[in-house]
This record gives structure tokens, C-alpha cells and sequence, in this order.
């Protein structure tokens, strides 16, 4: 091979090199730019149950009172949280667009204080952005000392543009520990 035959194939190596390492680059961005992007597209269309984290403004569209919803309360706490929770109330029914309100119970069964952080899920997951929330205690971390416990309120409605197919909603709620998140 000549010595312009070589330095072709160098460059061509190194073109091909750069291009890899470079895609590689772009890959590794991607995946971090997923959570961000999912959690965008779960907001707007609704999936997977994720609700909205702010909370909603008061309906003023009247009642539907010719129809009839079911929403179902469900609770658990993550693995390692030494906490009592659960719905004072573990069903409901309500009329698109009535406003209803519903507490929580927790207890920290633990020595110690603890933030817990309840995160909610809605199912079918296509009913999250009918579900609206006026206020929620998923909207703030919930501190308490070792041994105490609250009431925790939910104010929320159903909106009426819910599709008529739903006749059931399911609202769960996950307690996380985030004390360690929170304190440094």
C-alpha cells in the first residue's frame, strides 16, 4: 500500500470513530432526556394514570346529575416506610362536576421523624385528566415526628367531559419516604 492509500484508511477510521463516539453521545443525552419527555406525555395525554401535580381551578360548569361515578380510594406505603396509611373512606359517589372532599389517615409508627411524599395514580388511566384535584395533601411532603398522626385532605372532580364509558375511577396513592432527599 502506498502512503496515500494509508492515510485515506486513517482518515476514513477516524471519521468512522468520531461518528460512533458521537452517537454514542447523542444515545446516552437521549436516555436522559426520556424521563423528562415521558413525564411531559403523560401530563397532556393522560397515560399511565399520572395526574396533574398542581392543583386544579374550581369547576364552574355545573353538575351532571344524570350521571353517576364510582371513584374508588386505594393506598400503600413503598417498601420501608414504617407509616400507617390508608382512606378514612374507601369509596365514593359523585356526579360529574360535584365536589367532594375525603381525608386521608396517616400515622409515623417509627422512633423517628419522617417526610413522606404520596405520589397518585388514576385508573383507567385515560380518566387522570378528568380527575381534578382542588387540593391534595399529594401536593406537599407530609413531615411528622416519631409517633404522630394527621388527617390529610383531598378536595376534588370529576370533570364532566369524562367519557361516558367510564363508570369507575380508581385513585391510588404510594407513600414514599423522602427524608433523605429533603434534609442535608
Amino acid at each position: 500500500m502506498s502512503t496515500e492509500q494509508d492515510q485515506k484508511l486513517s482518515n476514513n477510521k477516524t471519521k468512522t470513530v468520531k461518528k460512533l463516539v458521537l452517537v454514542v453521545f447523542a444515545m446516552f443525552g437521549f436516555g436522559f432526556a426520556l424521563v423528562p419527555l415521558y413525564d411531559v406525555f403523560c401530563d397532556i395525554t393522560g397515560l399511565n394514570g399520572k395526574t396533574a401535580t398542581t392543583a386544579a381551578s374550581v369547576n364552574e360548569d355545573g353538575i351532571d346529575e344524570s350521571r353517576t361515578i364510582t371513584v374508588q380510594f386505594i393506598s400503600r406505603t413503598a417498601k420501608g416506610i414504617p407509616w400507617q396509611f390508608e382512606p378514612m373512606i374507601n369509596e365514593i359517589t359523585v356526579h360529574p362536576g360535584e365536589m367532594k372532599l375525603v381525608k386521608f389517615y396517616a400515622k409515623n409508627e417509627s422512633v423517628n421523624d419522617i417526610i413522606g411524599q404520596a405520589v397518585p395514580s388514576v385508573s383507567p388511566g385515560k380518566a387522570a385528566i378528568y380527575f381534578q384535584k382542588i387540593e391534595c395533601f399529594c401536593f406537599n411532603s407530609q413531615p411528622l415526628k416519631a409517633q404522630e398522626d394527621v388527617e390529610m385532605a383531598l378536595q376534588f372532580y370529576v370533570d364532566a367531559e369524562l367519557p361516558e364509558e367510564v363508570k369507575t375511577i380508581t385513585l391510588s396513592y404510594t407513600l414514599y419516604d423522602i427524608t433523605g432527599s429533603v434534609e442535608s
